[in-house]
C-alpha cells in the first residue's frame, strides 16, 4: 500500500469516527443512556426539586457569632514590624570573636521519638541499644515532656561513644526520628542549635530552657550484653 492509500485510508477512518461523535449523535447517544438509567435532565432538576422541598438539600450549618470585644483592642493592625531579640549562641552582640573549643561537650544524649504507630520500633531500637551499648537510659516518656513535645525516650552516652552510637542509629533507626545534642552549659542551645537529627528532624519547645546551667552527668546504668557487629 503506497503511502498516499494509507492517507486516504486514515482520512476515512477518521471522518468515520467524526461522524460517529458528531453533536447530535453524541446528544442522542447521551440521552439514550440516561433515559435507560431513568435519569432525564427532567427527572435529574425534578428530583432536584423534590429534595429541597422535602428539607434533603445540602445546607451548611455554622455557629452563631461570638458577643462582645476583642481582649487585644482594635488598633493591633498599626503596630510596627519589631526585630526579635537575637537569640543564637554567641551571636548576642554580633559575630563571635572566637569559636567555642568542642571539649565544652561532656557527653551527649540521644532522644527517639515514637507515636502509636510505632511504639514498636522504639521498643525494639531501645532493645538493641541496650543490649550493645553501656548507656544511662530514662524512662519511657508516653506524653509530651520537658522540651520534647511527643512521646520519647531517650539515653545518655560518653563522648567515646559519639563515633560508634552515631552511625550505629543512622543504620538501626528503623525510620524513627531521634535527636542527639551535646552536653553543655548552654542547655537551650544544646537542644536548638547544637543538634543532630537521625531522620526527619521535629519542633522542640526549648526557648524556655535556662541559657546556663551546670553540665548534666553521665552515669551508664546498662552493661552490654550482645557483641557489636562489625
Amino acid at each position: 500500500m503506497s503511502s498516499e492509500e494509507r492517507i486516504i485510508q486514515n482520512t476515512e477512518e477518521d471522518q468515520a469516527w467524526a461522524d460517529w461523535l458528531a453533536p447530535t449523535r453524541r446528544n442522542f447517544i447521551i440521552g439514550a443512556g440516561l433515559t435507560a438509567a431513568g435519569l432525564t435532565a427532567g427527572n435529574i432538576e425534578a428530583e432536584a426539586q423534590d429534595a429541597a422541598a422535602n428539607g434533603l438539600s445540602f445546607k451548611p450549618i455554622v455557629p452563631p457569632p461570638d458577643v462582645g470585644k476583642s481582649p487585644w483592642g482594635y488598633e493591633t493592625i498599626k503596630e510596627l514590624t519589631p526585630r526579635p531579640k537575637n537569640i543564637r549562641p554567641g551571636e548576642e552582640a554580633g559575630l563571635p570573636k572566637a569559636p567555642r573549643p568542642y571539649t565544652d561537650i561532656k557527653s551527649y544524649h540521644a532522644h527517639f521519638y515514637f507515636d502509636e504507630d510505632s511504639y514498636e520500633k522504639a521498643a525494639l531500637v531501645r532493645k538493641w541499644s541496650l543490649e550493645r551499648f553501656p548507656v544511662e537510659l530514662g524512662n519511657w516518656n508516653l506524653e509530651p515532656r520537658g522540651p520534647h513535645v511527643t512521646p520519647s525516650f531517650y539515653f545518655g552516652f560518653t563522648n567515646d561513644l559519639l563515633p560508634i552510637i552515631v552511625p550505629w542509629l543512622q543504620l538501626n533507626s528503623l525510620g524513627l526520628t531521634i535527636l542527639l545534642h551535646p552536653n553543655t552549659t548552654d542547655p537551650r542551645a544544646d537542644h536548638l542549635y547544637y543538634t543532630l537529627w537521625v531522620n526527619r528532624s521535629q519542633p522542640v519547645n526549648a526557648y524556655g530552657m535556662p541559657k546556663q546551667a551546670a553540665v548534666e552527668k553521665i552515669f551508664p546504668n546498662t552493661k552490654p550484653t550482645v557483641k557489636l557487629e562489625v
